[in-house]
């Protein structure tokens, strides 16, 4: 069989497979089901363009990986044809357990579990599969490998992840101020003391990157109509998992009953590997066939939010930097127990409180070091003469306040 293909990405090209492993990895069902796992969630509801994959953007990572092997090798790093493919493998699968409709429901489905723990378990079940083929892969993205830079290229603040969703999350949004240089970003990449550097002719492509993250956050993955819908949506799941859990029957699939009905934590995932299995079923199908069957489910508080999903009937989300007052709430949740004659405890499905941050760049945390012409290395907040830069270290925390509509 052929194995040398090459894949049109609507936003790089041409994207070609770079060795037969790799292609087999593609195939493997656990990749393929990333096809229907939305990369952005609930984001279609206000940009109707978001409707690509975490397939989309698995892909496009691993392009931009070859690209920044391709850089180094040139510049004399020493990376032998296994590393090479290795890290290939990491940033391929870096999201392969993320969960339906991407972080929404992360929380929701297994208690105390990232999507990360999920991809390192999918990651080591592949590799006794492939009798240990995967290993250094793994270890690659689990940061126990001896070269640490190769784990920068995978997961830091200046990763082929985090370059290629930006660009990829503007091109499907339509939303341009996410659009960043990463091709130039890459050129500019090297290694120093197994750190990998920005040259400072790089420095405001960095700039650039950094503040595009930024506004990403707060006009995309942060608007307010986007947390409007992805709180609604894990509410939905809440109350049929509460339901299930009473033992109240619900339509579901094998897959999502299986994750209703049983309370599975971080060691049980592990332990266990029917949950595993399961989980490597469950995608975003999942969750809307049934959220279209609770529409209409006796349950007034589970149908009345399914039923305001699928006709966008948001909640109306107050953002502000002072937290709600108690008085506020109290009378929301009174005008929702009278009007529709439930209990003080469901009021808490229709008016509720949460907090949501933004924080661009992180000072010590896999810092972006900038490689300066006198070869002295400085962090992108020394190097950079961008009086504004530091103040995208600073976290802006921000309260929500999500309450029905037709409350007030």
């Amino acid at each position: 069989m052929n194995k040398k293909k090459i894949i049109n990405d609507p936003v790089y090209g041409f994207i070609s497979i770079p060795s037969e492993l790799v292609f087999d990895l593609i195939e493997h069902p656990y990749f393929q089901r990333l096809r229907y796992i939305k990369q952005l969630g609930m984001t279609h509801l206000v940009y109707p363009g978001a409707l690509h994959t975490r397939f989309h953007h698995a892909l496009g990572a691993m392009h931009l990986m070859s690209t920044a092997i391709e850089t180094l090798c040139n510049k004399g790093q020493d990376m032998t044809d296994e590393e090479q493919e290795a890290v290939t493998i990491a940033i391929l699968l870096h999201d392969i357990g993320h969960g339906p409709f991407s972080h929404a429901l992360e929380q929701s489905i297994v208690q105390g579990i990232s999507h990360e723990d999920i991809s390192t378990a999918m990651m080591d079940r592949i590799n006794r599969d492939l009798g240990g083929k995967l290993q250094m892969a793994i270890d690659i993205f689990n940061d126990t490998y001896h070269k640490k830079f190769l784990h920068q290229l995978v997961s830091s603040q200046l990763d082929m992840d985090r370059m290629d969703y930006l660009n990829r999350d503007s091109f499907f949004t339509g939303v341009s101020e996410g659009v960043i240089s990463s091709e130039r970003i890459i050129k500019m990449l090297n290694v120093v003391d197994d750190h990998i550097v920005v040259e400072e002719k790089g420095i405001y492509s960095i700039e650039n990157f950094l503040i595009s993250r930024r506004l990403m956050y707060w006009q995309v993955y942060l608007h307010k109509t986007v947390i409007a819908a992805e709180q609604l949506l894990g509410k939905i799941l809440k109350r049929a998992r509460e339901l299930a859990l009473k033992g109240i029957p619900l339509f579901a699939t094998p897959a999502l009953s299986h994750f209703l009905v049983n309370t599975i934590n971080k060691e049980a995932f592990k332990k266990e590997e029917e949950h595993l299995d399961i989980f490597s079923t469950l995608d975003d199908s999942d969750i809307m066939s049934a959220i279209k069957v609770w529409a209409g489910c006796d349950d007034f508080v589970l149908a009345t939010l399914c039923h305001n999903l699928i006709n966008r009937k948001l909640y109306h989300v107050d953002i502000s930097t002072r937290v709600s007052s108690q008085h506020h709430l109290d009378d929301l949740l009174k005008a929702a127990v009278n009007k529709y004659h439930i209990t003080a405890d469901e009021a808490h499905y229709f008016v509720f409180t949460d907090t949501i941050r933004n924080n661009a760049y992180k000072v010590g945390d896999g810092n972006i070091r900038i490689l300066m012409k006198d070869g002295t290395i400085k962090d992108i907040t020394e190097a950079s003469d961008y009086s504004s830069l530091g103040a995208l270290t600073r976290t802006v925390k921000k309260h929500i306040t999500c309450y029905a509509k037709d409350l007030v």
